[in-house]
């Protein structure tokens, strides 16, 4: 059964993949290896965003710009729901 943002709590966390499409979100955990150019481009914990849509590649509202982000890469990002 897949876990989606709007059914946890706001202290908990799950992947990037896992949170519904339309949520705020704030980024709790970026490991793995691939993510390092993400962190390049300043993605990193702590960071708000909100997630827009699923699929093959995600898409994201960050910091007003949208950031497309691989569901291979998104599995790699723990995040936590923000009211």
């Amino acid at each position: 059964m897949k876990v989606i943002a709007h059914e946890i709590e706001l202290d908990s966390t799950v992947s990037l993949n896992q949170a519904a499409s339309g949520c705020d979100l704030q980024v709790e955990l970026v490991e793995g290896a691939d993510c390092n150019q993400l962190r390049d481009l300043g993605f990193c914990e702590q960071m708000r965003l909100r997630k827009l849509t699923n699929g093959r590649n995600l898409i994201c509202s960050v910091c007003g710009s949208r950031l497309a982000i691989s569901s291979h890469l998104a599995e790699q990002i723990q995040v936590r729901r923000v009211s």
